[in-house]
């Protein structure tokens, strides 16, 4: 098969799974929802506060919408080793690696197209509500913010997606990166300084701010993630090119 007939191929494959079906809408439900319904509620009233973030309060949503990332790069891998599918996959695409960036591919560009929908939806939606204290859409912390936001949301679907590769079981990924982002994430950001920095999700998530809270500037934040990313994925590669289907 030709390079753009496995690329079609896996995004037929892709879009037809419940469970990505579901995973990339849920994406732009949970951040843009609860960043404009977060905003709705308190408006600018804290402004005032010396921990407030003006850019990052419209992105408090995208802590919800990465687990949906996450789970869409997940399931886009998982669903190859259920019923032994793989084996199927790799009869009809033989060359490994092809197929392999074939199935990265059809999760990195919907996770990115649906990560700068929702980024600019919930900058503009929480922004109205912020008054004076909105960052205008000129902004270039803005525009950074909203373009990393959603290489970020991109660069977690592909993480998750070549940890499953490597695990080869869906259930076993997200029994470890949920509660490793929503618990573990949150009690080593409080208790190791900059130790905590240099994790995936608080990496990345550095892009979010105006003045991030960490040791790393925005961009290089953004890097870390990817650095993550690239040896999980390169991990997946391997255990794809060496373990039997």
């Amino acid at each position: 098969m030709s390079p753009a007939a496995v690329l079609r191929s896996e995004w037929i494959k892709i879009r037809t799974l419940r469970g990505t079906a579901w995973s990339l809408p849920a994406v732009f439900l949970l951040t843009a929802g609860f960043a404009i319904a977060g905003n709705a509620a308190t408006g600018d009233s804290e402004a005032d506060s010396p921990d407030f973030d003006a850019l990052f309060s419209v992105f408090l949503g995208l802590n919800l919408g990465q687990i949906a990332a996450i789970s869409f790069g997940t399931m886009a891998m998982s669903s190859e080793y259920q019923g032994g599918a793989i084996r199927a996959s790799l009869t009809a695409v033989p060359r490994r690696g092809l197929f392999y960036a074939a199935k990265l591919a059809n999760v990195a560009g919907p996770a990115l197209a649906m990560g700068l929908v929702t980024t600019f939806v919930s900058f503009l939606g929480g922004s109205a509500f912020l008054g004076d204290a909105a960052l205008g859409p000129g902004d270039g912390q803005a525009l950074r913010a909203c373009l990393g936001g959603a290489v970020y949301l991109a660069l977690m679907a592909l993480f998750a997606a070549g940890l499953t590769a490597v695990l080869r079981s869906g259930l076993a990924v997200l029994s470890i990166l949920i509660p490793f982002i929503l618990v573990v994430s949150l009690v080593l950001g409080e208790t190791s300084g900059s130790v905590a920095d240099y994790l995936p999700d608080r990496a990345g998530q550095q892009v979010l701010y105006v003045d991030p809270p960490g040791d790393l500037a925005p961009l290089a934040g953004l890097g870390v993630t990817a650095l993550w990313t690239a040896a999980a994925v390169l991990a997946g590669w391997w255990s794809l090119r060496r373990r039997d289907a």
